[in-house]
């Protein structure tokens, strides 16, 4: 296991807790996320995910914990951690009233830029995002993509090493979605560190470089995604037969195979790795039996997710995830 040291943590949470009255909304969790990475934290609705991001992005205070973000103690230095952080909610801080333009320069008045910086910065800014030709318009007739990219635009403003995105791509069409994936793995090639929080479990497959899960309040798991997959059982091969004495006859020689005699196909344990794929093809070739079709179900991050928050069963989610071989 590889250690991380404090100097190479962007945040660093021990202990987390907070609480409203009755109710434990973070159970003394950990987080240890490295510089220059993206970290996902996913969770059902409730799970605390937002909450996490309020008190390490300074907007709530915790109840305890060991909090530190961009090197700072977060109880001791709000203000420094502020300087270091950029977060964009999940509602948008867009004001449809104005231009982009304006939204942009406001947010460097905001920094205390000067005026001419605050042009230089915010020219540059909506050039990166594909927002210069918009830039004159009214924010309330940008689509939700053009709004996002504003959005994240704004938060960039103050040049953060660390940015807080709290589902960021919910409400968005595929495409605006697949362009909002571009734009993160662009921030973090620049060396910034994501905090993602997201219910998309492709989104966090596809950009974390380690992912939580967050459930009633506690860390349910945390690694990256293939480690989070290979703690859920379940992978298998399928064999489908067409004709039912071919069938029968793979039945009987293969006894460690599930049947199932209405559809004419065996279930075998396996984690779908290329030496047991070979395995079970050569078995069919030496007992001289073809099966019409092979499919490989290997866990994916909704069978994780099905499992740690017992929102559903995994079996329920099994026909798409096969892949036909």
């Amino acid at each position: 296991m590889t250690t991380t040291t404090s100097h190479s943590l962007a945040i660093s949470a021990k202990g987390l807790r907070k609480a409203y009255g009755d109710k434990t909304v973070l159970d003394g969790i950990d987080l240890l996320v490295p510089t220059g990475t993206v970290f996902a934290l996913l969770g059902p609705n409730g799970a605390g995910k937002t909450t996490a991001v309020k008190i390490l992005s300074t907007l709530i205070s915790a109840d305890a914990g060991d909090l530190h973000v961009g090197g700072h103690d977060l109880a001791a230095e709000p203000q420094a951690v502020r300087a270091a952080i950029g977060v964009t909610g999940q509602f948008s801080a867009v004001d449809g009233l104005i231009t982009g333009e304006e939204n942009m320069l406001l947010m460097a008045d905001l920094h205390h830029l000067s005026k001419s910086e605050g042009r230089r910065v915010a020219a540059e800014l909506l050039d990166r995002f594909d927002l210069t030709d918009a830039a004159k318009k009214p924010a309330a007739t940008y689509s939700g993509g053009m709004k996002r990219r504003l959005d994240i635009a704004m938060t960039l403003v103050g040049n953060p090493r660390i940015i807080f995105l709290d589902e960021p791509t919910t409400g968005l069409d595929p495409r605006s979605r697949h362009n909002m994936w571009a734009i993160i793995r662009r921030l973090v090639s620049d060396g910034v560190t994501v905090f993602l929080t997201t219910q998309y479990l492709e989104e966090a497959d596809e950009l974390a470089d380690r992912i939580a899960v967050l459930n009633d309040g506690r860390l349910a798991a945390e690694g990256s995604a293939e480690e989070l997959k290979r703690l859920i059982p379940g992978g298998h091969v399928r064999l489908r037969f067409t004709d039912p004495e071919t069938y029968r006859a793979a039945a009987a020689a293969l006894r460690e195979a599930t049947p199932d005699d209405e559809a004419l196909s065996l279930q075998i344990p396996s984690g779908g790795t290329q030496r047991e794929l070979r395995a079970i093809l050569d078995w069919l070739d030496t007992a001289g039996i073809e099966a019409d079709e092979l499919t490989v179900h290997t866990p994916d991050l909704d069978d994780v997710f099905f499992a740690l928050t017992s929102a559903t069963l995994p079996s329920q989610t099994d026909q798409s995830k096969e892949t036909v071989r």
